[in-house]
């Protein structure tokens, strides 16, 4: 029995990450031996069961449907807690687990689905049978098996494949229904229909486009039709993505005020997704509806005889509605999909996996007040689903669990969900957000049957995500009451790691943000690095709207670390109408522009007063001084000179606690090589060329060590590598030994332990050649903000750059100290002018000292800035 239940293993698990470790023991499978009547209540489920059996240890049912109805017969008669032991082993669902309030505890008992950690709730099916494809070497094929009609992911022992990708094979100009294209190419492919285009955002840098409808999102569409040179995108994808309704009174501000009004870079499709045509890189797939059989292409080492390929089909696993009373311990949610963005619907994003929907939903969705037949609330757009959801739910659980291989959302507690809590799960490998609480559509309720409130987000770990909608983020918390997101680990994502709030918009246009019922909210003592590893204008904690009635029952984010943000943004982010916000005792560095911002006016009484937060007796870099800004409150902050004088008991109580850090060693998915690196910009001198791109952040069981970066022209190819440490330094790489005068592009491949993943997406094309010789001109706006041993250098980039982009800058100190700058932020601040900032530690108290900075191209070292600045005593 202790093999086949795996309950000395379930038992051990519990003790250690849910402290219940008693409780479980005296329901566990050992105990179903014992001479206690009441253990026989309890439901034993396995694959190997049958539905015909009674549901005991010893003869257990074989479907969690039929669980979950022997739980119904017993639930209203609870003396003790009633278990569901699901046994280790892949459970194939044909449909959802539905759940609704006949599946509740009662008489103060829960109902426990209790999995062994190695219990797999599978929404996907088995692809097998593969041969070879004739006249394509390399290329295999198989039949779709029964119930798999489509899907958007494919995995092979573990690790997500990439849809087949690539370059438009033409040039396309865009029209109010489409494209027409340079040549008639795309009609001649086998399944126009299929092909989805994809908008990549992001800051323009270098040569790389931004193609998104605001630096945070990546809107993807599919086509209607390619007849001829004429491509018709489909609707109402297209018309949701490229239109926005204007203030006419207010030049170039569109009524939703989120992203720009001009969406002309929005309508240049990045590159294209989901072709047969496509399918030309190891690791890529290709599902062809009409005939029924799905491609792949195998990464070497593969053998898809004995490979277990999963195919996710179903787009719920577990949907409960007005459940209470229920915990999920042990289980392994696993293989599903989301299907709307691969129809007419498409995916048009605003923020955060919220996209506008609908015919004629960007002339009337959430824009409320401000266009006749407007919906109401304001901003209330449409949420992408989570493949497990709870809604109405009340003292729900979910714990050592694991939430991966998802194609949506991860976990929704939504609609009223209350007094629950989501403590030691990992979250990775998601398509979208990892977890949503709340939502934005019920700003104000006057029952409290649909307020969200009193759950708590503890001791999780997510990472790697998210992996097909990039602007997706692992925590979202919407309008809730008394929500606690502590003690998570967040890493290697893509975008922002928490977003709180919504509704602040409107301050865009000196209307006060959307009132909300919002309060009491907590944001503490998680540690977040490594994010904004795709996408910009984020933060490691990014809040908008108001958050409360006043500064005590406001938003507070404290205790937390964060630090190694690579997109332009800010640690602790304070969007538009952010009201009532206390950021205090974390830990801020390593950001590209600020590690508080930013400060907005409060339209709520036309009094020219500041939005109200509190920034106080923070650890940062920024080094400002103590202020009262017209309610902005900055007060107490410490400067921080270098990441190791940050508080060792800070430190050292950010992230997971102690009993759950066995998080961080547990491997999910199979070992592979790692996922591509992304947004690969380039640009050339005399003799090489210079390339960035956006790191890897789904790197599969093995970090990245090093980065391939291959420059192909003129019939030859040039590579050179960088470490992975030496990148996250300088954040691009130099290729030597080019001819001038001959067009190049570049790829990047991302190297672990496992291999060599596939090429980046090719810059565009460069071509070395000599440069006039012009430096750049001078930084501006340089200052030092000093303590007494240390001294935060402040400087916006120069103006005008000369031949090339900045590369670094170079400080010097009048104590003889010369200090060399470079990073993501140095590059990525450039465009738009924003601020860069330094540590100078080291220094002596009460003494007056000289700095110089000057910026570093391809060129030269150009003029520099030059301020003084005296150390307090």
């Amino acid at each position: 029995m202790l093999t086949k239940w795996g309950s000395k293993r379930r038992r051990t698990v519990v003790t250690v990450l849910l402290g219940a470790g008693a409780l479980l023991a005296a329901t566990g499978p050992a105990a179903a031996a014992a001479p206690d009547s009441a253990a026989d209540r309890d439901v034993y489920v396995s694959p190997t069961g049958s539905d015909h059996a009674p549901g005991t240890a010893h003869r257990p049912v074989r479907t969690l449907g039929k669980a979950r109805d022997l739980v119904r017969q017993r639930a209203p008669h609870l003396t003790r807690d009633l278990t569901v032991h699901v046994a280790p082993g892949v459970f194939r669902l044909t449909e959802p687990l539905r759940l609704d309030a006949r599946d509740s505890g009662g008489n103060g008992h829960r109902v426990i689905w209790q999995g062994s950690g190695d219990t797999e709730l599978n929404g996907g099916v088995r692809v097998t049978g593969w041969r070879p494809v004739p006249g394509r070497p390399g290329l295999f094929a198989a039949a779709t098996p029964a119930g798999l009609d489509n899907s958007r992911q494919l995995y092979v022992d573990g690790v997500r494949e990439q849809r087949a990708r690539g370059p438009l094979p033409v040039t396309v100009k865009a029209t109010a229904t489409g494209y027409t294209a340079s040549a008639d190419t795309l009609a001649h492919w086998r399944n126009p229909k299929d092909i989805e285009f994809v908008y990549t955002a992001g800051e323009a840098l270098w040569n790389i486009q931004r193609d998104g409808l605001g630096q945070w999102t990546e809107p993807r569409c599919p086509l209607a039709a390619a007849d001829g040179t004429t491509v018709t995108m489909a609707q109402p994808c297209w018309d949701n993505s490229t239109r926005r309704v204007l203030f006419p009174d207010i030049p170039g501000r569109s009524v939703n005020m989120v992203g720009p009004a001009d969406l002309t870079n929005g309508r240049h499709p990045t590159y294209a997704e989901n072709a047969f045509e496509l399918l030309d890189t190891p690791g890529e797939w290709y599902l062809d509806r009409s005939a029924h059989v799905v491609y792949y292409l195998p990464r070497p080492g593969q053998d898809l005889r004995r490979a277990d390929v999963e195919v996710p089909v179903l787009e719920k696993l577990v949907d409960a509605r007005g459940i209470h009373d229920v915990a999920f311990r042990g289980l392994r949610f696993s293989y599903a999909t989301w299907l709307t963005p691969s129809s007419p619907e498409g995916f048009s994003e605003i923020q955060a996996g919220y996209t506008i929907t609908g015919a004629g939903g960007w002339a009337t969705q959430g824009l409320c007040q401000f266009v006749p037949g407007g919906t109401c609330p304001y901003a209330s757009w449409t949420r992408e689903p989570a493949n497990v959801s709870v809604s109405h739910g009340q003292r729900v659980e979910f714990s050592d669990s694991v939430f991966a291989h998802l194609g949506g959302a991860g976990l929704d507690l939504i609609d009223g969900t209350k007094e629950s809590r989501v403590r030691g799960d990992i979250f990775t490998d998601i398509s979208g957000n990892g977890v949503q609480l709340g939502g934005v559509d019920k700003p104000t309720t006057d029952t409290d049957a649909d307020v969200v409130r009193d759950i708590a987000v503890t001791d999780n770990h997510l990472y790697g995500l998210p992996r097909e909608f990039h602007g997706g983020v692992p925590i979202v918390n919407g309008y809730t009451v008394r929500n606690t997101l502590s003690h998570n680990q967040i890493d290697h994502v893509g975008y922002s790691a928490i977003s709180v709030g919504w509704g602040g918009w409107p301050d865009k246009i000196q209307r006060p943000a959307t009132p909300n019922l919002s309060h009491d909210n907590v944001v503490s003592d998680n540690l977040i690095f490594d994010y904004m590893l795709m996408l910009d204008d984020g933060g490691g904690v990014y809040t908008q709207g108001i958050t409360g009635t006043s500064l005590d029952d406001g938003e507070k984010v404290t205790g937390n670390v964060i630090h190694d943000q690579w997109g332009l943004g800010k640690g602790v982010y304070t969007d538009n109408g952010n009201t009532y916000e206390t950021i205090r005792g974390n830990v801020l560095y390593d950001m590209a522009y600020a590690n508080v911002g930013t400060v907005h006016v409060d339209y709520r009484d036309g009094l020219g007063n500041n939005d109200p937060t509190l920034t106080e007796g923070n650890y940062w870099e920024q080094g400002d001084r103590d202020k009262v800004d017209k309610g902005a409150i900055t007060r107490g902050n410490k400067l921080l000179a270098n990441p190791a004088e940050a508080p060792a008991a800070i430190v050292a109580n950010a992230g997971l606690e102690p009993e759950y850090r066995g998080l961080l060693t547990r491997r999910v998915g199979g070992p592979a090589p790692a996922e591509a690196p992304s947004r690969v910009g380039t640009f050339a001198v005399a003799g090489k060329l210079y390339a960035t791109w956006n790191p890897t952040y789904a790197f599969n069981n093995a970090p990245v060590t090093q980065y391939v970066v291959t420059a192909t022209g003129g019939g030859r190819t040039v590579s050179t590598t960088i470490s992975a440490a030496d990148f996250a330094n300088r954040a691009y790489a130099e290729v030597p030994g080019l001819t001038d005068g001959t067009a190049y592009t570049v790829t990047v491949a991302a190297r672990n332990a496992y291999g060599t993943s596939e090429p980046s997406l090719a810059a565009a094309p460069v071509t070395p050649g000599p440069k006039p010789g012009a430096l750049p001109g001078p930084p501006t706006s340089a200052r030092a903000l000093p303590s007494a041993t240390a001294a935060s250098i402040r400087w916006n980039p120069p103006a005008a750059t000369g031949d090339t982009p900045v590369l670094g800058y170079t400080i010097t100190v009048s104590d003889g100290r010369t200090i060399k700058v470079a990073g993501r932020d140095a590059l990525v601040t450039q465009p738009t002018i924003k601020g860069m900032t330094r540590v100078v530690d080291n220094l002596k108290p009460a003494t007056t000292y000289t700095f110089t900075v000057a910026a570093v191209t391809a060129t030269g070292t150009g003029p520099a800035a030059t301020f003084t600045a005296t150390t307090s005593e």
